[in-house]
C-alpha cells in the first residue's frame, strides 16, 4: 500500500501518493533479475563452483547446458577486476550483469522529434469539422487524477498507442526511424522521468486512467464465484427455447449513491418482479471499511436474502432456474439455491445478448427508474406499483397479451395438477 511505503520512507501519505502519481504508478526500476534469456544467479553460482573444480569452458557449458560461447564471454566480462587477478565471483558476476541490464538511455520519443510529432497528433489531435474548425468541449484541466466521472472529456483523437505503433508501419513502410513499440509509448505517458511525453496527455487514452494499472493487478480473478457447473451453457436445454415457463433472467438497476433495484424478468411470460433494495442500518453515518459489511442494500448476503424472499412467493412451477449477470452481488448463489431451491447459471463475460429479455425489460423500466436518479428514495409500495404497470402492458411478442395474462394463462393451465395462482 501505498501509505505503507510512505511511512517505510519517511514521509507524509499526502508525499507518498505524489510521488506515486508522478511515476504514473510504475515502477522504472529494473527487478532484482534478469530476463530469463540471461544466465541467472543460480547458474553463475554453478559456473563458480564448477570453475574452481578446474573444469574446462566446454565441460561447464555441457553441465549447465549454455553454448561454449556463453560461459567463455561471461568468465571474461563478469569477472571481479579488483584483485591481482581476475576471479569470477558468482555475487560480482550478477552485479555486473545488472548494471549493465539498465543501460539508461535517451527515450527514442525524446529524440526523434518527427515520431514524437506523429504520435502526439494521433494520440491527442483535435477533432475537425471538414473546415478545419475544432468542435468539442474543452474539458476539465488536468489534475494528475483519473477521468472526470459524469463530466465532458476534450475530444481528441485519441488513437490508442497500439493502434499508433502499427499504423506507422503502414504510413512508413520503407523508414525504419518511424517505429516505435505500444509499451513504449505507454512508458512515456505514464513515467514523467522519461520527459517524451507530457503526463497530461494520459487524459486522451480510451480509459482517461492517470495511473497504470500493475499486472498482478489485471491478473486477479474478478469473478471467482462464476465456476464452470454455473455457466450458462450448463442451464436446462428446455430454458433456451422458451418453451417451459420458470426459467427467470436477473440483473440490477444501478442509481445514484450506491442505490439498485433487481429486475427478474421470466423468459416464456416475459412476466417482471422488482426487488426492493434498503440500504442497511449505517448507510452513510459511518465510515466506510475496507472489506467490511455492504450497506448498500446490494451486497452479497443482502441480495441473496432478497431474491430468495421474493422468489420464494412464486409456486414451485416457476421455480425452475435463474440466469444472472456476473456481477459480484450474487456471489452468494450456492447459498440462494439452497434456500430456493433455484439453480443459478451465469452469463458469458460480456454476453448481454444471453440475457436479453432482461436487457429489454430493463431499458423499459428506465423510463421509471431514469439512470442518474437516486433509487433508494422509492419505497417497496412504489415500486410494486410499476412492477403492475409494466406487467400490465400489452406486448407484440405476446400477440398483444400482457405479461399477467400470459402468466396467469398458464398457471390456469396447470390447476387441474393443483397449482395455485400468482395471485
Amino acid at each position: 500500500m501505498t501509505e505503507e511505503a510512505a511511512v517505510e520512507a519517511g514521509v507524509s501519505s499526502p508525499v507518498g501518493f505524489r510521488w506515486f502519481r508522478h511515476a504514473g504508478g510504475v515502477n522504472p526500476c529494473l527487478p532484482a533479475t534478469v530476463s530469463g534469456r540471461y544466465l541467472s544467479s543460480s547458474e553463475r553460482e554453478d559456473i563458480a563452483l564448477l570453475r574452481a573444480q578446474g573444469l574446462g569452458v566446454r565441460e561447464i557449458a555441457r553441465r549447465v547446458k549454455r553454448h561454449p560461447s556463453t560461459i567463455s564471454r561471461e568468465l571474461r566480462r563478469n569477472a571481479s577486476t579488483r584483485t591481482w587477478r581476475l576471479d569470477y565471483k558468482p555475487s560480482t558476476a550478477q552485479w555486473h550483469a545488472e548494471r549493465r541490464a539498465r543501460r539508461p538511455k535517451v527515450a527514442k520519443l525524446a529524440e526523434n522529434e518527427r515520431l514524437r510529432d506523429y504520435v502526439q497528433d494521433r494520440l491527442a489531435g483535435l477533432v475537425q469539422t471538414p473546415d478545419g474548425r475544432a468542435v468539442g468541449p474543452d474539458g476539465p484541466a488536468w489534475k494528475g487524477r483519473n477521468k472526470p466521472h459524469r463530466k465532458d472529456r476534450r475530444w481528441v483523437q485519441a488513437w490508442s498507442p497500439e493502434q499508433i505503433a502499427n499504423r506507422l508501419k503502414v504510413d512508413f513502410p520503407d523508414d525504419e526511424s518511424m517505429r516505435i513499440s505500444h509499451e513504449a509509448i505507454y512508458q512515456a505517458l505514464y513515467v514523467e522521468s522519461r520527459g517524451a511525453l507530457k503526463r497530461e496527455l494520459v487524459a486522451c487514452l480510451r480509459t482517461g486512467r492517470a495511473l497504470r494499472v500493475p499486472r498482478g493487478r489485471a491478473k486477479r480473478k474478478a469473478w471467482a464465484h462464476v465456476t464452470p457447473e454455473v455457466m450458462i451453457s450448463e442451464r436446462p436445454a428446455e430454458a433456451e427455447d422458451r418453451a417451459v415457463p420458470g426459467h427467470w433472467e436477473g440483473d440490477l438497476l444501478i442509481g445514484l449513491e450506491r442505490s439498485a433495484i433487481g429486475t427478474l424478468v421470466e423468459r416464456t411470460t416475459r412476466y417482471t418482479k422488482l426487488v426492493h433494495l434498503p440500504r442497511e442500518e449505517g448507510y452513510g453515518l459511518q465510515p466506510r471499511v475496507h472489506n467490511g459489511p455492504a450497506l448498500a442494500g446490494y451486497g452479497a448476503i443482502a441480495m441473496k436474502n432478497a431474491l430468495a424472499e421474493t422468489m420464494s412467493t412464486l409456486p414451485e412451477d416457476l421455480r425452475r432456474s435463474l440466469t444472472w449477470d456476473r456481477g459480484k452481488e450474487l456471489s452468494a448463489h450456492v447459498a440462494f439455491k439452497i434456500e430456493s431451491g433455484i439453480p443459478v447459471f451465469f452469463a458469458d463475460p460480456h454476453s448481454p445478448w444471453q440475457r436479453g429479455t432482461n436487457e429489454n425489460t430493463n431499458g423499459l423500466l428506465r423510463q421509471y427508474f431514469p439512470k442518474g436518479t437516486d433509487l433508494s428514495r422509492w419505497a417497496a409500495k412504489e415500486i410494486a406499483a410499476v412492477e403492475a404497470a409494466i406487467n400490465a402492458r400489452p406486448r407484440k411478442i405476446l400477440g398483444w397479451k400482457t405479461p399477467a395474462e400470459a402468466l396467469d394463462e398458464h398457471l390456469r393451465s396447470l390447476q387441474p395438477a393443483g397449482v395455485a395462482s400468482i395471485d
